[in-house]
């Protein structure tokens, strides 16, 4: 069903051994086939993405990637990734992009490694993990980042990360031993990248940054779903003007990544417009086939899925 269209996946994930290693004392237990596949840029990778019938992959790094890096160090190694995240692409330039990786704990060096690897490497965008350092994104000091998406027109997929140690420890400390996904993709992920986008949207960067581009995965972390309540709610006496609906539905796009639902799909094609959603998987925390699977049962038509297969991810990131 997919011979004329391209099926372009945007949240697939990888690991850099470098980063793992740094990170080693807080990165949770994976399966052995996952972590196998996280550490594949090549035969196993490619083999998956052909027996499910996807084209493109754009890769990114796995959580918390560099956002927890400091000073020259985080500048040094996201140098070295995105080099070598780079190399690997170059060995299927047909097959796979990627998204780069940056030291935000460094704004001005975050913004100048964008635009290296935007016109040097190639490179679609970059993915963020939750907080730098336990900063939200939308404080001034990070504006060099935003502004350099801005000029450079290529998106900011934010990515989420374990939430602060302060919100696991007051919301989720009770069970997380018994259910530690708790403060992962059953619900922490939402909470902290929900968070930092509605952030972005009441600092008002998008008036400085016009032609800035977010991405949300996991079909918007839930913000379409809240829209109207949240705009209604920031429209009653005591508010600063803001038009919250409209500033998300504007620069926002949203992906799949995981949660293959017909009626969450739903609800952001209403408030959003198909031409702001683009499938994703999340490789390998999630397996290519029930995301296909889930594709071939919806009932969109012809155009739409074309659109969102692809189409809109080929426009959004130039591909």
């Amino acid at each position: 069903m997919f011979a004329n269209t391209q099926v372009i996946t945007i949240e697939e994930h990888y690991w850099d051994k470098e980063v793992v290693d740094l990170h080693a004392n807080e990165m949770p237990t994976r399966q052995t086939d996952i972590v196998q596949r996280l550490y594949d840029l090549d035969d196993l990778r490619i083999s998956e993405m052909d027996a499910a019938g996807i084209d493109i992959q754009v890769v990114s790094h796995g959580a918390p990637s560099t956002q927890r890096l400091k000073g020259q160090q985080a500048i040094d190694v996201a140098m070295r990734v995105n080099d070598r995240l780079a190399a690997h692409i170059a060995r299927h330039p047909t097959r796979l992009a990627g998204f780069a990786a940056l030291p935000t704990d460094v704004p001005e060096a975050a913004a100048r490694e964008l635009e290296r690897c935007v016109k040097t490497l190639g490179f679609k965008g970059a993915m963020t993990h939750g907080l730098s350092n336990g900063e939200f994104l939308d404080r001034p000091r990070f504006k060099p980042i935003f502004q350099a998406a801005n000029d450079l027109d290529v998106p900011l997929y934010l990515h989420p990360a374990d939430p602060s140690p302060v919100v696991t420890e007051a919301y989720y400390s009770d069970y997380v031993k018994s259910f530690p996904m708790v403060i992962r993709p059953a619900w922490g992920f939402t909470v902290e990248t929900a968070t930092q986008a509605i952030r972005l949207i009441l600092s008002g960067i998008f008036k400085d940054c016009p032609r800035l581009q977010i991405i949300l995965g996991h079909f918007g972390e839930t913000l379409p779903f809240l829209l109207w309540r949240i705009n209604q709610s920031l429209q009653r006496p005591g508010q600063e003007e803001i038009r919250f609906r409209e500033t998300f539905c504007r620069p926002f796009h949203v992906t799949t990544s995981g949660p293959f639902s017909p009626p969450a799909l739903t609800c952001p094609m209403m408030e959003m417009g198909m031409d702001r959603i683009m499938f994703s998987i999340d490789w390998p925390f999630v397996m290519n086939d029930p995301g296909l699977d889930w594709v071939k049962s919806l009932q969109i038509s012809e155009g739409d899925m074309a659109k969102f297969l692809g189409g809109n991810a080929k426009r959004l990131l130039k591909l």
